[in-house]
């Protein structure tokens, strides 16, 4: 039986009358015919509603959506083709939250901090989460990057301190100018890739 609720009710169990308490959360088909109750936040649990923040394919079907631990709905829960545009990739090095990060070749495609003091190591996207070198990270090409700080509104440019961004272009002979996105606000850059210029 789920979690029992102190509320209860009165049921006719074959003709005697007999006390039965609400349920607050369900444990399944074992709890069928039950009357749910409401939670401490005055909602119905997740359990007795049958939602589910994530899927795991046809075995979900007829579940109710949820929002995940961010406010938003996972991509998991989308049709084909309509998610964010991303890639798995092993990174070569640690990364952190709002990195902007280059796609390079070693033994298979690895991704690592973007850097403007280096020719080929544009920013081809950025990281939400931090991952350890070596570990899969979730490589974002188009979108908001929110993982960032101390951001002014207005361009950006790829930075000489690896994975970040700046208002200045970089100027020093060698740096590459690449601009990536729109700051617009301290903590979030509209991203978008541009083709890297070699400074002389």
């Amino acid at each position: 039986m789920g979690t029992a609720s102190t509320k209860k009710f009165i049921k006719n169990n074959a003709g005697s009358l007999t006390e039965e308490p609400a349920l607050l959360t369900s444990a399944g088909a074992a709890d069928a015919n039950k009357i749910p109750a409401l939670n401490a936040n005055g909602v119905l649990d997740a359990s007795i509603i049958n939602s589910k923040t994530t899927s795991a394919g046809a075995g979900d079907s007829g579940k109710v959506v949820a929002l995940d631990g961010t406010g938003r709905i996972d991509s998991t829960m989308m049709p084909v083709g309509v998610a964010a545009d991303t890639a798995s990739i092993t990174a070569s090095e640690n990364l952190a939250a709002g990195d902007f990060v280059n796609i390079h070749e070693s033994t298979g495609a690895k991704v690592r901090k973007a850097d403007a003091t280096s020719a080929g190591k544009e920013a081809h996207g950025f990281v939400l989460a931090s991952v350890t070198s070596g570990q899969q990270a979730t490589v974002y090409f188009e979108g908001t990057n929110g993982a960032v700080t101390g951001q002014t509104a207005g361009p950006v440019f790829l930075s000489a301190t690896p994975g970040t961004a700046t208002a200045t272009a970089p100027s020093a002979a060698g740096n590459i100018v690449q601009r990536i996105g729109f700051a617009l606000s301290a903590t979030s850059i509209n991203f978008q890739s541009n083709d890297p210029i070699v400074l002389a």
